[in-house]
């Protein structure tokens, strides 16, 4: 049997392939067979251009269908997959590209820099796609055949590559497998009991796990349709939400909706499942939407090492800021520092296996043995308790590391970027609570004797060049010091406590 996922979700397609697959806001229809032909010609034309199975095609494009149909072809060429956030700036994609060696890039039509950078890093081949379906991409392959035998794949296969920041600010690689990602969607079509009539609204970005591989993947197993925006808006989602039975979003978006006029229990009556992941749910949220929209969310947890880890049982009663039991064949356990299991209700870091969980990080053999126990456990780096329930209740994260909008974002990429300032002595960003966001940066910045005194606005300008935009902090002062322990180590939980009523007062001015 062949293990590529494309074909464990074309065993799941409709019988008939005319049935909707994703309908877009301006009413037009793509089908399973436009999917099926449109995945089958980009892969013959990834064959044509030598790109083999196993060489890693990279993706830096704005959400579209063909966007879609390009992950779908490259699974079915046997390439691995790897996308890129459109925020990335020009210093972040050189790395991913040196890093991962693709052998095409596919990005937009736009893009010099990127065009630029293959160049220097001499990649075989750049195709483009825009945000309306145009580029080289579909010119080059519109003459192709449209049909194409999936090619065969091993489970343990890379399907995936998927960029996780991490605390020294150099993005690791994590590798997902065919497995990895079929076990996953199997999982999440069991607990949240995908069947017939489900549709999705389908709202959120497609180069993250959450968009693409929860989304796109639940809905390809489940055989069904989605409704498919290019950009979240809460008018363009309440105006389709009586259409839809499942939504899945990031607390922002939950935070928007609720502050709608026009949200009721009424507009949401056929919405069976309101999804949130990605970030730090706030009570506040949870009950205020609650209210609302007459439906409780359903949290879940999860990473890009593992794709979704736990869940709410949607026909459970759920609490804020417990994120449910873990997913059929995902074993969790809370360990101490020695990795030993701890007991119910103690606070401890929780450690995963499952079939689910990535094999390790691209080229850095040394992290992935680092990240993992002597008996094969994952170290999350996120604390939590399980409660005399068994549901998981996140208390924070081990890791320096802010969840912004659904995004990982690491203090010390930040940090790096401000202490090469003239006249900065030292930098220390911390996340806080964002009423939007889930959590936002806060920069603390300290400058060197004499040095003249910074702008903040020429900090945040030097940030904009060289970062993605989330990752620039919402908030930036000035301090005489940082608080330092006995080792000499800043004392980052003092930073938010002295901030916070600044913090606070700043963010009911411009929360945004």
């Amino acid at each position: 049997m062949n293990a590529n996922l494309f074909d464990i979700f074309r065993a799941r397609f409709p019988k008939d392939l005319n049935a909707p697959f994703m309908t877009l806001q301006n009413g037009k229809v793509y089908t399973y067979g436009d999917l099926d032909a449109a995945s089958a010609r980009i892969a013959n034309l990834l064959v044509r251009l030598n790109v083999k199975p196993g060489d890693r095609v990279t993706m830096q494009i704005e959400k579209s269908p063909q966007a879609v149909f390009f992950y779908l072809g490259c699974l079915r060429a046997g390439a691995v997959f790897l996308p890129l956030n459109t925020a990335y700036r020009a210093d972040e994609l050189d790395y991913f590209l040196e890093d991962a060696e693709p052998s095409l890039v596919l990005g937009d039509p736009n893009a010099g820099a990127l065009a630029a950078l293959c160049a220097t890093r001499r990649i075989p081949h750049l195709l483009t796609l825009g945000a309306d379906g145009g580029g080289t991409l579909m010119e080059r392959s519109a003459g192709l055949s449209d049909k194409f035998e999936t090619v065969q794949r091993e489970p343990s296969d890379l399907a995936a590559i998927l960029y996780s920041s991490g605390t020294t600010g150099k993005p690791k690689g994590v590798m997902l497998s065919h497995a990895n990602l079929t076990a996953n969607a199997e999982a999440l079509h069991k607990a949240w009991t995908f069947g017939p009539a489900d549709v999705l609204l389908h709202a959120l970005p497609i180069f993250h796990t959450h968009g693409l591989f929860v989304a796109i993947n639940t809905v390809l197993l489940n055989g069904t349709g989605m409704i498919f925006h290019a950009k979240y808006a809460a008018d363009d989602v309440i105006a389709d939400l009586p259409r839809a039975t499942v939504f899945m979003g990031v607390p922002t978006y939950y935070v928007r909706l609720a502050a709608h006029p026009a949200l009721t229990p009424e507009l949401c009556k056929n919405i069976r499942l309101f999804l949130c992941g990605s970030a730090p749910l706030l009570d506040e949220t949870f009950k205020s939407f609650a209210e609302r929209a007459g439906r409780e969310i359903v949290e879940r947890y999860g990473m890009t090492e593992a794709g979704i880890i736990t869940s709410a049982d949607p026909d459970k009663p759920r609490r804020a800021g417990t994120v449910g039991w873990p997913l059929p064949g995902v074993t969790l356990r809370i360990a101490d520092g020695d990795n030993r299991a701890m007991t119910q209700g103690e606070t401890g870091e929780i450690q995963i296996k499952g079939p689910n969980l990535f094999g390790g990080y691209w080229r850095k053999p040394e992290k992935t043995a680092e990240d993992f126990t002597a008996d094969g456990f994952f170290k999350t780096g996120d604390l939590a308790q399980l409660m005399p329930d068994g549901m998981v209740n996140i208390v924070g994260r081990a890791k320096d590391m802010m969840i912004s909008g659904g995004f990982n974002v690491y203090p010390k990429e930040i940090e790096a970027v401000i202490d090469a300032l003239p006249g900065v002595a030292e930098s220390a960003v911390v996340g806080m609570p964002h009423p939007d966001f889930g959590e936002a940066g806060l920069a603390i910045v300290t400058l060197n004797p004499g040095a003249a005194a910074l702008d903040v606005n020429a900090v945040r300008t030097a940030l904009k060049d060289q970062l993605a935009n989330y990752k620039v902090p919402k908030m930036i002062v000035m301090a005489e010091a940082l608080p330092r322990n006995a080792m000499g180590k800043v004392q980052k939980n003092l930073l938010r406590a002295t901030y916070r009523t600044e913090w606070d007062a700043r963010m009911k001015e411009t929360p945004l």
